[in-house]
């Protein structure tokens, strides 16, 4: 176990080896085109992790590995994984690294919107709130300056990746219970291989061999290294804390734009970043105090045989509440049902 203060070192780390990835990304893209660097990134990050995983996947439990069930989720999760980058790399390219940074905040608006029209989950108040100032600050950002109301294609493309991004996130959150090295490895590797097709269909140059080496590098660190070292902050902090450090990512990758690119500031950007912070501010306000968990306690009474029977259960579990004080609502399967009343009379 780890202390509280390593976590938190980890979960800053996490947040910082993903920001490097658009002002690095715009850097190298002068000299690698956009579909082979999408396909490096994710070819360094599978590599990277899976010469980790040779040293852990002894110590994993067989429960974890990926099954058959789980083959549509992760063929959905690599296709979209070939898709996204391609447009975010593009984003980059023909748009500023700063505003890409701050616009790959739409893909908390995409996932949850996503997670409520097709997956059924329920969204707070506070998170619409969010998605509202989220929203607003990527319309500012994805027009161009100088007075005009011209659409930004880069800003477009960044929106499009985060959108692709925002399934994808569905998809794997469906199989988030298993080996997270298998599944950085196989986004990595097939999503990589993907973009590589397409680049050559497309008729792209290969870069040099320093470059592809650069850019594998980058993809390790800022997608391999920034998954790894978020799972270890998430053991000893839980998902809550974790993620609202996570949030600072856009904000550090827009430093960097700034420090490394030399990017300027502009009038709109200034704003967008105001109005960016107050959303993101709703979205890990509402991660923080969503859920917390405590003990609970069901009886249950039935009648078989002519006798009528209470059983007492007291188990903990999370939920989202109704109210500040008693009233509040939470779901049991039917298996977790079946499950309690079997333990009841075996006792």
């Amino acid at each position: 176990m780890k202390t509280p203060k390593i976590a938190m070192i980890y979960a800053i780390l996490a947040a910082l080896f993903y920001a490097v990835n658009t002002p690095i990304s715009k850097l190298l893209m002068n000299a690698i085109p956009v579909t082979f660097m999408a396909s490096f990134l994710y070819l360094g990050a599978g590599i990277g992790v899976g010469i980790m995983y040779i040293f852990h996947w002894k110590k994993e439990k067989q429960q974890e590995h990926l099954v058959k069930s789980d083959l549509p989720y992760t063929i959905g999760m690599i296709l979209l994984d070939i898709i996204a980058p391609i447009f975010m790399m593009s984003g980059i390219k023909y748009g500023t690294a700063s505003n890409a940074s701050l616009l790959g905040n739409f893909e908390i608006v995409a996932t949850t919107v996503i997670a409520l029209c097709i997956f059924k989950e329920a969204v707070t108040k506070r998170l619409w709130v969010a998605i509202g100032f989220i929203t607003l600050s990527s319309m500012i950002l994805s027009f161009e300056g100088s007075g005009s109301f011209q659409f930004s294609y880069g800003s477009l493309f960044v929106l499009l990746a985060t959108i692709c991004w925002g399934l994808e996130n569905n998809c794997t959150r469906k199989i988030s219970e298993k080996s997270t090295y298998q599944i950085v490895v196989l986004k990595g590797i097939f999503s990589g291989i993907g973009s590589c097709i397409i680049a050559r269909v497309l008729g792209e140059k290969l870069p040099s061999l320093k470059y592809i080496i650069m850019a594998m590098l980058l993809g390790f660190i800022a997608y391999g290294l920034s998954i790894f070292t978020y799972i270890r902050a998430q053991r000893t902090l839980g998902a809550a804390k974790t993620s609202a450090y996570y949030a600072l990512s856009p904000f550090m990758g827009a430093i960097l734009a700034f420090v490394f690119v030399g990017e300027k500031l502009s009038g709109s950007y200034l704003i967008a970043l105001l109005i960016m912070l107050i959303g993101t501010g709703f979205v890990v306000l509402d991660t923080l105090i969503k859920c917390h968990d405590h003990l609970h306690v069901h009886e249950i009474t039935h009648t078989h045989d002519g006798v009528t029977h209470t059983h007492r259960f007291d188990h903990i579990h999370s939920h989202n509440h109704i109210s500040q004080d008693i009233v509040h609502s939470h779901k049991h399967s039917k298996k977790e049902f079946e499950t309690m009343h079997l333990q009841a009379h075996s006792a």
